[in-house]
């Protein structure tokens, strides 16, 4: 989803099967955060005190508006065909080493992306390095409490299979290295493992600094391992190999598409088809024609978010008073941008919008409240309170509860991971359209800044900064992510 890291072309006709389907993410502007939502703590929110809409003239207007005909089909219509392919194979054609230099583990931390990323990192480190990589580990998450295993998430076997030409990956390491476990490097300094691994390293670095490891050791393990690869100065190849672990080896385990696919069909439906409620109407007096068109939301709105940003988001002294307890856990009080005011903070666009704000957002774009939204969003800091707003503006909000059964959801209840990757699948199918919506931070946190601006005038600064803002294919620059930025690494003129 949503997701930095979310890359697919189709040709023409699979395009148009999907052109219903619309998703909008928002960009996170500290990538260490970039994850999927973590698991709300009950006592975090007995200290919250719900917020009132902060934004209620824009809100009043939203809810009255009328849409043009003419926009509303606009939104929904495909992009054109930019001059892109993917083109993930490599240049020259690959092959094994005759030797490998020896065994290398990893050890993953963070959301289902973060996890992704790292996991196309190792597999291009182990290419660097002639190695063998073993299945990656996915250490605990400390907000989530998941600790589901690789195979518990990915296909393992078609991990291996897509990438059997290009690098080595077996499920265990060998009996004579069974000691190297995650248990045996958390009770000391060992000389098998590589902690120092700078952010974005170069392949030189590896093989200036976990080659000769490698090579007397016979094993090494990394960790911690979270971009720890650089996007720059490194061979195309290499490029394309992160691509293809990304967006060809990466398949999730079946229980997860199974699920998707029956969410997918369903939000095709209408509601009364799903739900046996009533249709509601938008307020040009059209209903919902249940043509399969919905929009994917992940409103990226958590307590790490949250805490993290150092943002005032209206739930009083109670609110921040929390924030400040959970900050202190998990990173002993450290915040960022901390010397800047909530108000700086939001004209340089570093706060995250709420679901309030990303109502507004979906609104002054010319969505209806006619339009399905799926919620692909674990938990939401505040809960319900916090998305009553959004839920006012786009009555038929759904999310995985809402269109799937408990037994339909049993095998990935309460697997934080598994309900992730889910929502990620849902997402994906959004990209086969090519339609997705990168939210403009830097416009619109003064937007909201500004309390007396009416809605006229709200809507057309949204429109004019979204133009092109909704999908279109943009070149990677420099130190950007070759995830979020596949062309021209990853992609071929077309």
């Amino acid at each position: 989803m949503m997701t930095e890291g979310l890359f697919h072309r189709q040709n023409q006709s699979q395009r148009m099967a999907f052109a219903g389907v619309f998703a909008i993410l928002l960009p996170i502007f500290f990538p260490h955060l970039f994850r999927p939502l973590g698991r709300a703590s009950p006592s975090l929110f007995s200290e919250w005190i719900a917020p009132r809409p902060r934004h209620l003239p824009l809100l009043k207007a939203a809810l009255t508006r009328h849409i043009p005909v003419r926009q509303q089909s606009g939104l929904w219509a495909p992009l054109p065909d930019q001059g892109w392919k993917a083109c993930n194979e490599p240049t020259i054609v690959s092959s094994l080493p005759a030797k490998s230099q020896g065994y290398i583990q990893v050890f993953l931390d963070g959301g289902l992306n973060q996890q992704r990323m790292g996991l196309c990192d190792a597999v291009a480190v182990a290419k660097i390095l002639n190695a063998t990589l073993v299945v990656p580990h996915l250490d605990l998450n400390p907000v989530w409490q998941d600790s589901s295993s690789f195979s518990d998430i990915f296909d393992v076997d078609h991990f291996i299979n897509v990438l059997s030409n290009e690098v080595k990956i077996v499920k265990e390491p060998p009996n004579e290295y069974s000691w190297s476990t995650r248990e045996y490097y958390a009770t000391g300094i060992r000389p098998t493992r590589i902690k120092t691994a700078p952010v974005h390293a170069s392949a030189q670095w590896y093989q200036d600094n976990v080659l000769p490891v490698l090579q007397s050791y016979g094993i090494v393990a990394i960790a911690p391992f979270s971009h720890r690869l650089a996007f720059d100065q490194l061979p195309i190849d290499l490029q394309r190999l992160r691509c293809k672990v990304n967006f060809e080896a990466l398949a999730f385990v079946r229980d997860v598409k199974v699920l998707g696919e029956l969410i997918v069909n369903r939000l095709r439906k209408t509601k009364h088809q799903v739900l046996g409620s009533e249709l509601r109407v938008n307020n040009d007096g059209s209903g919902n024609d249940g043509s399969g068109k919905y929009v994917v939301l992940h409103l990226r709105f958590d307590k790490d978010m949250a805490a993290h940003s150092d943002c005032d988001f209206g739930g009083g002294k109670a609110e921040k008073l929390a924030l400040a307890k959970y900050r202190q856990v998990l990173w002993q009080g450290r915040v960022l941008n901390s010397q800047f005011t909530d108000d700086e903070l939001r004209s340089q666009g570093r706060c995250p919008l709420t679901p309030e704000e990303i109502g507004l957002l979906l609104s002054a774009l010319g969505f209806s409240n006619s339009t399905r939204l799926y919620l692909a969003s674990h938990k939401v800091y505040g809960g319900e309170a916090r998305i009553a707003t959004l839920k006012q503006l786009f009555p038929l909000m759904e999310d995985k509860k809402t269109l799937a059964s408990s037994e339909e959801l049993a095998k990935v209840e309460g697997r934080a991971s598994l309900l992730a990757a889910v929502d990620y699948y849902v997402g994906h199918r959004a990209y086969l359209n090519l339609k997705t919506i990168r939210p403009n931070m830097v416009l619109l946190g003064p937007l909201f800044l500004n309390k007396s601006m009416v809605w006229s005038d709200f809507e057309a600064a949204v429109l004019n900064g979204h133009r092109n803002r909704q999908g279109q294919i943009r070149l990677r620059k420099e130190k950007q992510s070759i995830f979020t930025y596949p062309a021209p690494d990853c992609m071929c003129k077309s």
